[in-house]
């Protein structure tokens, strides 16, 4: 009796954990609506009022937010148009167009996704798919034949906006700029951007045109409120539907906040980063580790997570190395710390490895010349040195000159971590870098 009854009570402890990776998962990823903004209520309320004030006075507004990758910009947007889409009124009328930079590479594209998203495709045929002119011709005539009494308002988003400012003459940028300054179909064009120069970026005519509206984000919370973050992105919702659990995880949250190494380690992310995107991605890594034999996250998820999202990627490619390929590196190396940082070529670095090689012979194998060359070309294809200069057909490879990518610190962890590593080697290494 006693074994069906652990057995039901681990199958519901599966199920609220399988509900609390869904809900803490999609948070993470910025998909939960419900997630709350974090120190950006001014920007965000400056936001809601412009765009109400074009839904529902047809007030046509331009307006850019900058700021760094992370900062919340695109959650700033979306939870304003959530808001707006909540009246009643406005959800019936409001027409949204999403553009993005990366994706829309140049007009032509963006205006064939405007016609798309606006469901123009079919008004006149093909004819909107015709040239880029007509399409142009034919999106401006439909927006300049409303008015800001009886035209439903467009909400145009452009992501990656510094790139719409590369396209040849600006032309899309000047023309919606250009409708939301005229007492046509009422239009706002919000930008979303991480460049600070982006006023720059754009031309006289275009320039003229724009409100000068800027909303910065510059994640500018400090470390108490950050901790405090960590807590309301960690802790259950009070409509979660096991009471009793999500009682028992947010108090272990609580106490998580309070614990000194978890303490440490979220220091340690705000001091590098203060986006929440690099908070998610820690939390992200130590919910993984959760599961139904250890339904609690603790201070050990953290810390390991911690060091996942701090691993440095070229050392943990030195960690596959063979030995040879560690020594021509340890042989790279010593010719930085003689030569101070001057480039190197093929034929120096066997030299350095033939003198290590007649020292201690009796414990590393003398390789032939051409398969320490296949060596260095292989350190060349994971980019853990580069050339200097562009290789041309008639150049000899073994004097190309050539930097290396990693420096003294990378190569010193590596090679205490490295498995087997003979002694000999270490040693080499550590004369060659005994400045350390």
């Amino acid at each position: 009796m006693s074994s069906r009854k652990s057995k039901s009570n681990s199958l519901i402890h599966t199920e609220c954990l399988s509900q609390v990776q869904r809900i803490l998962r999609e948070r993470f990823c910025r998909q939960s609506p419900h997630s709350n903004l974090f120190g950006v209520q001014v920007q965000y309320k400056h936001l809601s009022e412009l765009l109400k004030r074009t839904a529902l006075h047809g007030e046509s507004n331009s307006v850019l937010i900058i700021g760094p990758r992370g900062s919340g910009k695109t959650m700033l947007i979306n939870h304003a148009l959530k808001e707006l889409m909540e009246i009643e009124e406005v959800s019936e009328n409001v027409l949204q167009v999403h553009l993005n930079g990366l994706l829309q590479i140049n007009d032509k594209i963006a205006l064939k996704e405007i016609t798309r998203q606006l469901n123009l495709e079919n008004v006149v045929g093909d004819k909107v798919f015709g040239s880029f002119a007509e399409n142009l011709s034919f999106l401006l005539e439909a927006l300049k034949k409303g008015d800001r009494t009886s035209s439903c308002p467009v909400i145009f988003i452009l992501d990656e906006f510094d790139l719409f400012a590369h396209h040849k003459n600006q032309t899309l940028l000047y023309n919606l700029f250009d409708i939301s300054q005229s007492a046509q179909t009422p239009i706002a064009v919000i930008g979303l951007t991480c460049r600070l120069d982006i006023l720059e970026l754009l031309e006289k005519r275009v320039k003229s045109r724009f409100s000068h509206r800027q909303i910065h984000l510059m994640n500018s919370f400090g470390f108490p409120q950050y901790v405090k973050i960590f807590k309301e992105q960690l802790s259950l919702p009070a409509e979660f539907p096991d009471k009793v659990f999500a009682e028992k995880w947010n108090e272990n949250v609580q106490y998580l906040s309070e614990d000194r190494s978890v303490q440490e380690v979220l220091q340690k992310h705000f001091n590098i980063s203060k986006n929440l995107r690099s908070l998610h991605m820690l939390l992200m890594l130590a919910l993984n580790r959760v599961t139904a034999s250890h339904p609690f996250m603790t201070a050990v998820d953290l810390m390991e997570a911690s060091q996942l999202c701090s691993m440095d990627s070229k050392a943990n490619i030195v960690h596959g190395l063979s030995v040879l390929e560690i020594c021509l590196i340890i042989a790279m190396k010593h010719l930085n710390d003689i030569y101070e940082e001057e480039p190197f070529n093929f034929q120096m670095v066997y030299n350095e490895f033939q003198k290590f090689v007649q020292r201690k012979a009796h414990s590393v194998y003398n390789f032939e010349k051409p398969v320490v060359m296949k060596a260095f070309e292989h350190l060349q294809q994971l980019e853990l040195i580069k050339p200097m200069e562009r290789t041309s057909g008639n150049s000899q490879r073994e004097y190309q000159l050539m930097k290396l990518l990693l420096d003294n610190t990378q190569i010193m962890n590596a090679l205490q971590k490295y498995p087997n590593c003979p002694t000999d080697v270490r040693q080499w290494a550590t004369s060659s870098l005994s400045w350390l």
